[in-house]
């Protein structure tokens, strides 16, 4: 292999052109591949700050629920509580209300028994002065033997 001209030309031109390209294609490119892996580097970075906050996000939403649930069973049992407290005061308050209609009740009976003595006693003091006239063959004045009649009701 000989070294003529036609080699050295070439060598010279790709010299020139390692050189053209170094001075001024390379900066550029490499620049270029820099702002690419910074780029890169940042999303990654980003990525798992996203990936921790996404974290945090979900402890946040379970203890958001947990106190959720608490709060629920709380009210739901202070909701039975109530319920509870309130079937006994209904209950309470229906006993004494059926203890006052007995005792109305009792008390209109005892009225009306002592209304049907007196009917009855008066009654029976009627049948008796009729049948003491009869047997007297005459009429007893009611407002004359008043107390006879008196004395007889109360006897009854």
């Amino acid at each position: 292999m000989s070294i003529n001209v036609t080699m050295i030309g070439q060598l010279i031109a790709f010299a020139i052109f390692v050189w053209f390209t170094k001075a001024f294609v390379w900066p550029p490119l490499a620049q270029a591949m820099r702002e690419r892996e910074q780029r890169i580097a940042d999303g990654l970075a980003a990525s798992e700050r996203g990936a921790e906050e996404l974290e945090k996000a979900r402890a946040d939403y379970e203890q958001t629920m947990a106190e959720a649930r608490q709060k629920a069973s709380e009210i739901l049992a202070q909701a039975n509580k109530r319920s509870n407290e309130m079937i006994e005061e209904a209950r309470e308050e229906a006993r004494r209300e059926g203890e006052r209609l007995v005792e109305q009740a009792r008390s209109e009976i005892n009225q009306e028994l002592a209304r049907a003595r007196q009917s009855l006693r008066e009654e029976v003091a009627g049948i008796a002065a009729a049948g003491a006239g009869r047997i007297l063959k005459r009429e007893i004045d009611a407002g004359t033997h008043k107390s006879l009649i008196e004395d007889l009701v109360a006897e009854i």
